[in-house]
C-alpha cells in the first residue's frame, strides 16, 4: 500500500525552533539509495547495561532464582521512550546498594544447593581449592558470558582463600559468588571486539559478545547452552551463523516476551495498568478492567506477528480485535461467552488495529475527559518519529475545563485560537480530533454534549498530507506513508540497540528499509534483518568497553 521506499536518512525529522516550523527535513518517497557494503560503518556501541528486566531473566537462567529482585531496584530513565537506553542507565549510590543487597542474598541462596553449584565437584575428595578455581571458571564462564581470562580466575580465587581461611569454605564461594554478581563484566555487556587485518577504525564483534548481543535482543537474557557452544566452535563468524542463531531463537516463546516488551514501551501498553479515572466523569469505569485492556492489545499484536501476516498494515488497519466476555461487555458489544480472549470483528468504521483499542485510547486521555492533544503528539512521536517542542514555560498548559454544553472538540478549538498556543496546537490537535469517537475510557461514542461527534482531522507538516474522518482513514493515511514505516524502523533500532542514532547509522537504517519493503513489511524479517547490520556485528575500535573494568 505503500507509494514508494525511504529516501535519504540523515534524520528523519528536525525541529529548529518553535512548533511553526517545519517538523519534516530528511525524508522523501524516492528509491532507496545503494549503502556501500565495503564501508563499514557500526555507528557508536555504548556499553550495556542490564536492565531490571533482564537482569532477573538473568539471575534466573543463572541460578534459577524466582524472586524477581530486580522489582526492587529503581527504575530506569528512560530516553527516546525506551528504558534501555545505554546513554541514560547509569549507576546511582541507591542502585549500586540494591546490587549489593541482591547479590548477597543470591549467593546465600545459591550456596544452599552448593553441590549442584560446583557441578559435582567433591571438594573432600577433589581438594576444596580445586574445586574453588573449578567453580570460578565454570561459574565465571556463565555470569561474564565468556571464557574468564587466567588473572580474572586468580584474582577471584585470591577473594575466595580469604573468605574459607577467615571462616569456611562455603562463605569463600558464597563470597566470591556474590562478587561476581557485581561484576561489571556481569552488569554490564563489556565489550572490546575482535581486530581485522588492516582495519583500525572498526572491530568485528568477538563470539562470545555476539552470543550476548543476539540473547539480550531476541530473549532479553544471558546465552543458552547452544549460543554458547556456538561461540566457543566457531559458530558465529559469519553473518550467516548470526542469521541462524536469531532465526533459531525467533520461534522460542522467549522472543514474544521481548517483542512485548517493545510494544509496551513504544505503544504504551505499559502505562494501561497506571491508568486513573474520574469517577463522577466515568462512573463505568472499573480498575478491574486494566489488565484485560492490555492482554487485549498483546493478543491482538501477538496473532498479528507470530500467527498471522506479520506485516506493518495489518497493526494498523486489522478490523478486529480480541475479547473475552467481560471486555465485550465493557465495551458494549457482542462477544465472546467465556474468560478467553477470542477475535472478534469489530463494527464498521470501528476497528483499525493498534490504534482504535480502548487501553491506547484510555492512556491517551485525562482522568476526566479524552484530549486530542494527547493522542495527536503521539501520532506525532511514535507514529511519525516527529518532535513537538515543550510548551515555553510562561504557557498554562491546562486543558480547558470539561463543559456538558459543548464537546471536546469546540472546546479546544477555542483553545488553540490564543496566539501563543496556537503553533504547537495546530501539529496536534487537528490529529487528535480524529479519535474523538472514542471516549476517555476507550469506549466507542456516536455523540458527546448533544451533538453528533465530529471526527474530521487533518494531517500536514508530514512526508503525506491531508485529511481524513476517523482512525480508519489516518491510518490508511499512514500505512501509505514512507514516513511511518521508518519511523517503526528508527523505534526498533533504538530499542534493539539501546542507543540513539547518529549520522554514521544511516547506511544500517538504509539497510533496514530495502530488507524490511522486501519482506512486504513483515515485523519478524525487521528483527531478523537488526541482527545483520553493520551496527550489529562491528563496533568502533575502543570504542564504549572503557578499557578493562
Amino acid at each position: 500500500m505503500r507509494t514508494g521506499r525511504i529516501g535519504r536518512w540523515a534524520f528523519l525529522l528536525t525541529t529548529t525552533g518553535g512548533c511553526g516550523d517545519t517538523l519534516v527535513d530528511n525524508v522523501d518517497s524516492g528509491e532507496n539509495p545503494q549503502f556501500a557494503a565495503e564501508e563499514i560503518k557500526p555507528g557508536l556501541s555504548p556499553i550495556q547495561r542490564m536492565t531490571r528486566l533482564a537482569y532477573n531473566n538473568t539471575v534466573h537462567d543463572l541460578l534459577g532464582d524466582e524472586t524477581r529482585p530486580a522489582l526492587r531496584f529503581p527504575g530506569e530513565e528512560e530516553a527516546l521512550g525506551f528504558n534501555n537506553n545505554a546513554d541514560a542507565l547509569g549507576v546511582t549510590e541507591l542502585l549500586a546498594e540494591h546490587y549489593l543487597d541482591a547479590a548477597e542474598q543470591l549467593a546465600r541462596s545459591a550456596v544452599l544447593g552448593l553441590p549442584t553449584l560446583l557441578g559435582g565437584c567433591e571438594p573432600a575428595f577433589q581438594g576444596e581449592d580445586d574445586c574453588a578455581r573449578r567453580f570460578i571458571a565454570d561459574f565465571g564462564r556463565l555470569a561474564y558470558r565468556r571464557p574468564l581470562a587466567a588473572d580474572e580466575v586468580d584474582a577471584l580465587a585470591a577473594l575466595y582463600i580469604k573468605g574459607r581461611e577467615q571462616f569456611d569454605f562455603e562463605t569463600g564461594i558464597r563470597l566470591t559468588l556474590a562478587a561476581m554478581l557485581q561484576s561489571p563484566h556481569f552488569l554490564y555487556r563489556v565489550e572490546f571486539g575482535t581486530a581485522m587485518p588492516g582495519e583500525t577504525r572498526v572491530v568485528k564483534v568477538a563470539p562470545h559478545e555476539s552470543a550476548s548481543r543476539l540473547s539480550y535482543l531476541l530473549w532479553g537474557t544471558m546465552p543458552d547452552a547452544e549460543l554458547f557452544a556456538a561461540a566457543a566452535n566457531g559458530g558465529l563468524e559469519s553473518r550467516e551463523d548470526v542469521e541462524q542463531q536469531a532465526r533459531r531463537m525467533l520461534v522460542h516463546p522467549r522472543a514474544r516476551a521481548m517483542v512485548r516488551d517493545f510494544h509496551g514501551q513504544w505503544l504504551k501498553l505499559a502505562k494501561i495498568e497506571e491508568i486513573e479515572k474520574d469517577p463522577e466523569a466515568f462512573p463505568s469505569f472499573d480498575p478491574a478492567v486494566r489488565p484485560l485492556l492490555r492482554a487485549e492489545a498483546e493478543a491482538f499484536l501477538d496473532s498479528v506477528i507470530w500467527e498471522g501476516k506479520g506485516d506493518l498494515d495489518t497493526l494498523l488497519l486489522a478490523p478486529y480485535t480480541f475479547l473475552n466476555s467481560e471486555l465485550a461487555d465493557y465495551y458494549g458489544i457482542e462477544g465472546p461467552s467465556g474468560e478467553a480472549f477470542e477475535r472478534v470483528l469489530l463494527p464498521a468504521g470501528r476497528g483499525s488495529g493498534f490504534l482504535t483499542q480502548g487501553g491506547l485510547m484510555a492512556v491517551l486521555a485525562k482522568t476526566n475527559q479524552t484530549t486530542p492533544v494527547l493522542r495527536g503528539k503521539f501520532v506525532r512521536e511514535h507514529l511519525l518519529c516527529q518532535t513537538v517542542p515543550p510548551p515555553p514555560d510562561d504557557i498554562d498548559i491546562t486543558p480547558p475545563d470539561v463543559d456538558p454544553e459543548l464537546p471536546t472538540r469546540e472546546r479546544f478549538e477555542a483553545h488553540s485560537a490564543d496566539p501563543s498556543c496556537a503553533g504547537c496546537h495546530s501539529l496536534m490537535d487537528p490529529v487528535g480530533f480524529g479519535f474523538e469517537h472514542f471516549d476517555g475510557i476507550g469506549r466507542w461514542r456516536d455523540d458527546e454534549a448533544g451533538a453528533p461527534i465530529d471526527a474530521r482531522g487533518e494531517l500536514h507538516n508530514a512526508v503525506v498530507n491531508g485529511s481524513f474522518d476517523g482512525v480508519p482513514e489516518l491510518a490508511a493515511m499512514l500505512v501509505g506513508s514512507p514516513e511511518f514505516e521508518a519511523c517503526v524502523i528508527l523505534q526498533w533500532f533504538r530499542y534493539a540497540y539501546g542507543r540513539a542514532e547518529s549520522d554514521e547509522d544511516a547506511g544500517t537504517l538504509a539497510e533496514l528499509s530495502v530488507r524490511f519493503a522486501d519482506s512486504g513489511h513483515h515485523i519478524q524479517d525487521l528483527i531478523i534483518a537488526l541482527t545483520q547490520t553493520d551496527a550489529f556485528l562491528y563496533r568502533r575500535a575502543n570504542h564504549g568497553a572503557g578499557g578493562p573494568l
